[in-house]
């Protein structure tokens, strides 16, 4: 079930990742929803692979957690690429 939950949590995650770093972005909801489900998967292979915290494990806080972390770090990522470009 890993991968699958990875990805409802990026869900979910991409939409908590913009409510904490609100701002104008390109895309809207669609590059929203994409970001969140990459960084579900970087959230929950950053838990597992790097911390050993078994990551994405299921339905919990603590892997809801980690795929918002991962969703904050790609829409850091993502912000930084198109504002250097849009330059």
């Amino acid at each position: 079930m890993g991968i699958l939950s990875w990805i409802l949590f990026g869900l979910i995650a991409g939409a908590v990742a913009k409510l904490i770093l609100p701002g104008k972005d390109p895309g809207g909801i669609i590059v929203t929803i994409i970001i969140g489900i990459l960084g579900g998967l970087l959230g929950g292979w950053i838990g597992s692979s790097i911390f050993d915290s078994g990551g994405v494990s299921g339905f919990n806080l603590a892997s809801f957690i980690w795929a918002v972390i991962g969703s904050l770090i790609l829409l850091l990522i993502y912000r930084l690429i198109f504002h250097r470009s849009r330059s």
